[in-house]
């Protein structure tokens, strides 16, 4: 649970979010769900696919009005979303998808950004040039460019190798503790979770509903296996439970 007087980045009260589906069928996704992330922190929102994780990233950044409820955030909140697919500009280099996502950062500001996440050397280069692994770096580059205080994530390893995955998420979590963002993060991956999260929130139930939360005990740094696998554990026994 948050820390008594911590200071809110995100607080989002959803009484009811439904759609109609094309059988005509009314199916609600969220029904008297609540969501708060602490300013600073890597916040996990971990479910099954079709629990309604996206529908809820959706409404945080604004591109779903179509809902009863509220999603307060600070005067001047600036959103850094990263989408499981990369969705750069086919037709820009990576250096223009970054100059124009953030038109007002310095040049200097991107090519640090850029140097962070190892995509210096491909600036010049087109999306289509580029491997999965080089499009999902500069997809987060993209985010970063904008100096955001709230930063967002979809799925933003799926389908990459598992060491790959593994050293971009420490890319990620090193840069988020420079930079302070608050960030959500949303996955199926627990492991993944577990590994980069200060605070994990599991999503079931039809409609969602947070089933469980846990504040990890270790830095990531001193992450032990003993305690990533009992807590893996326990999250993975939450999420059978909720879905019987």
């Amino acid at each position: 649970m948050s820390p008594a007087g911590a200071q809110k980045q995100l607080d989002i009260k959803i009484v009811r979010k439904a759609f109609r589906t094309a059988s005509g069928e009314v199916r609600e996704v969220l029904r008297d769900f609540s969501l708060s992330l602490d300013a600073g922190k890597i916040h996990a929102l971990v479910g099954p696919s079709g629990y309604g994780k996206t529908t809820l990233l959706r409404i945080i950044i604004g591109l779903d009005h179509d809902f009863d409820g509220t999603v307060d955030l600070p005067p001047e909140t600036r959103i850094g979303m990263v989408f499981q697919e990369p969705r750069l500009l086919p037709w820009r280099s990576v250096l223009d998808n970054l100059r124009l996502a953030a038109p007002q950062a310095s040049e200097a500001d991107l090519l640090r950004i850029a140097a962070d996440l190892g995509i210096a050397e491909h600036l010049r280069h087109f999306p289509g040039e580029l491997s999965l692994g080089l499009a999902r770096r500069a997809a987060l580059a993209r985010a970063f460019a904008i100096n955001p205080n709230l930063l967002v994530l979809d799925e933003p390893f799926v389908s990459l190798d598992t060491a790959l995955a593994m050293r971009l998420g420490d890319e990620l979590a090193g840069l988020v503790e420079r930079t302070k963002v608050t960030t959500l993060l949303v996955t199926h991956d627990i492991d993944e979770a577990i590994r980069l999260a200060d605070h994990i929130m599991l999503l079931s139930g039809r409609p969602a509903k947070i089933v469980g939360d846990f504040d990890i005990a270790f830095p990531r740094s001193e992450m032990t296996a003993d305690y990533a696998a009992k807590t893996k554990a326990e999250i993975g026994s939450i999420l059978a439970g909720a879905m019987a």
